[in-house]
């Protein structure tokens, strides 16, 4: 089996090209080559394959094993794997994920892509599609109880649901310690990826993440979009602002005419490699 190793600014996958190849079991080979000691290494595996609803399909598994609706930054990895290896021609394409169909515009430079602008579509905003146990219509700066200390939290889904929660210092936290205690909270029926935000100024925000099924990961793109959104619904940043995270950074717009998320980054290939 041949395989390819991307990476969006630190997001690295594991990606298997569908019109060529045959996984059996998805969930079983994602723990297999996502071990970063006996296998690949990596977030997950995603596939690419055909579609009847979209140009193409993108399906992903986190390194344990569950399967994931979307991936901000692999849904831009797509789009490069597709143009750089030939399977389309065009730079605008439609990739069909379990959170909807996304519309990527690939920005080429000398025959390959360099960045991609996504469509990330609405963030949802009502604790029940989220989903959020809790009376609440909406999640918004809400308080709960972690180990002793008081997080107010801002919920939302872009595919994934999100928990946004603002602190001082980001670098300071101990996110092996606490990211857990956020994801399995008693609330999220679903588990939940947490990102704990730092505002720089109302056009810079600083993130780390835990992912559920990942823990800590270098970037997450739909958390980036939450966090952009988050912020402006608590008044601590305007619409497009720039969203740090450890492996990089990523242009976030929040549209006001037509409420849509549009993310933008680079999308990068590591090696090729053969499973034998």
């Amino acid at each position: 089996m041949k395989f390819t190793k991307m990476h969006g600014i630190g997001n690295d996958y594991i990606y298997i090209n569908l019109f060529e190849e045959k996984v059996e079991n998805p969930a079983e080979l994602s723990i297999l080559l996502s071990d970063r000691r006996k296998g690949v290494g990596g977030d997950g595996i995603i596939l690419i394959g055909p579609s009847k609803n979209a140009d193409f399909y993108m399906h992903m598994y986190n390194l344990d094993g569950s399967e994931g609706k979307m991936c901000g930054n692999g849904v831009r990895c797509v789009g490069k794997y597709v143009y750089d290896k030939g399977l389309t021609q065009k730079d605008i394409i439609t990739v069909e994920t379990l959170s909807g169909i996304k519309t990527l515009k690939l920005n080429v430079s000398g025959g390959k892509v360099d960045t991609v602008r996504v469509n990330m579509g609405a963030p949802i905003l009502k604790s029940c599609e989220i989903p959020v146990n809790s009376t609440l219509e909406e999640f918004i700066n809400q308080p709960i109880e972690v180990e002793g200390t008081i997080y107010h939290l801002t919920c939302l889904s872009m595919g994934n649901p999100h928990a946004v929660v603002y602190v001082e210092d980001v670098s300071a936290l101990n996110l092996e310690q606490i990211g857990p205690k956020f994801e399995h909270y008693h609330l999220f029926p679903d588990r939940i990826n947490t990102e704990f935000v730092q505002v720089l100024d109302s056009e810079h925000l600083k993130m780390r993440v835990w992912e559920r099924g990942s823990g800590e990961t270098m970037a997450c793109g739909t958390g980036a979009c939450a966090v952009l959104v988050a912020s402006v619904l608590n008044g601590k940043a305007k619409r497009t602002a720039e969203v740090q995270l450890l492996g990089g950074n990523l242009e976030i717009e929040w549209n006001e005419a037509d409420n849509k998320v549009y993310m933008t980054g680079s999308a990068t290939t590591v090696f090729e490699g053969e499973l034998v």
